[in-house]
């Protein structure tokens, strides 16, 4: 099996470190990450300069753009065979709710799934990064599923592993995505040369936590693992909207 490594956390994030190293016992492995901290980059390509790819002393590689130019990169012009799947993370932090829409690290998984590739995005729901083990291990376990055959449909995975040890994980729980009340304000402030500059605040507190969410599994100690979709069409709008256009 090969997989293709990501992140948006850098080539040098501890997680993508153990995650190679992890997944490296059942698969051959090409990392492909950003040269630096990519966080919140969503899922933009760079279309304004040309992009260099080379390679560390570790043996991965690193592009000066984003997480989706380097898988779109990598799948589409430096491996000589399509991976049989993406991988991307192990993210510093929760991806649940309306994180998803920003992050870096499901953008990569995304461009994986666009261009006909199963792909996972695995974070480690929370910023002490404690136990980057722990999620190195459910992504292995969820690789060897797919070894083992998919699940007949093709495949985006949003996994939020708790920071606890492995051996206080619950299980896997199927999840719908929750949602965050509304991000803090930003932050304005002076600069030494008077000027005004901006902090985007911290996000939301989770609002829809309720059983059957992302956030309601992770704070029960169970894996939450969410099938993502990447048509935006709101579908249920669309007899509505007709019937405006007619008025």
């Amino acid at each position: 099996m090969r997989i293709l490594l990501s992140n948006d956390d850098g080539y040098f994030a501890p997680g993508l470190e153990i995650l190679a190293r992890t997944l490296a016992e059942i698969a051959d492995i090409t990392v492909v990450a950003p040269e630096r901290d990519r966080s919140g980059a969503s899922n933009s390509l760079t279309l304004d300069r040309p992009l260099s790819l080379r390679r560390a002393a570790n043996g991965f590689f690193y592009v000066n753009g984003t997480p989706t130019d380097c898988v779109h990169l990598a799948v589409t012009g430096m491996l000589d065979d399509l991976p049989d799947m993406v991988v991307s993370g192990i993210n510093l932090g929760a991806n649940m709710g309306d994180d998803t829409i920003y992050s870096g690290t499901v953008a990569a998984a995304t461009e994986g799934y666009l261009l006909g590739v199963p792909a996972l995005a695995i974070s480690l729901a929370s910023r002490a990064g404690e136990h980057f083990g722990t999620a190195a291990r459910v992504a292995k376990q969820l690789v060897e599923r797919f070894q083992q055959g998919q699940f007949g449909e093709p495949a985006l995975l949003n996994v939020n592993v708790p920071d606890i040890p492995y051996e206080q994980i619950k299980g896997l729980r199927v999840t719908r995505l929750g949602r965050r009340h509304r991000a803090e304000p930003v932050i304005k402030q002076q600069t030494p040369r008077n000027e005004t500059v901006y902090w985007v605040g911290a996000a939301g507190a989770a609002q829809d936590a309720g059983e059957g969410t992302d956030f309601h599994a992770v704070a029960s100690h169970y894996t939450s693992l969410t099938p993502l979709q990447v048509d935006l069409t709101h579908a249920a709008q669309i007899a509505s909207l007709q019937r405006w256009l007619a008025a």
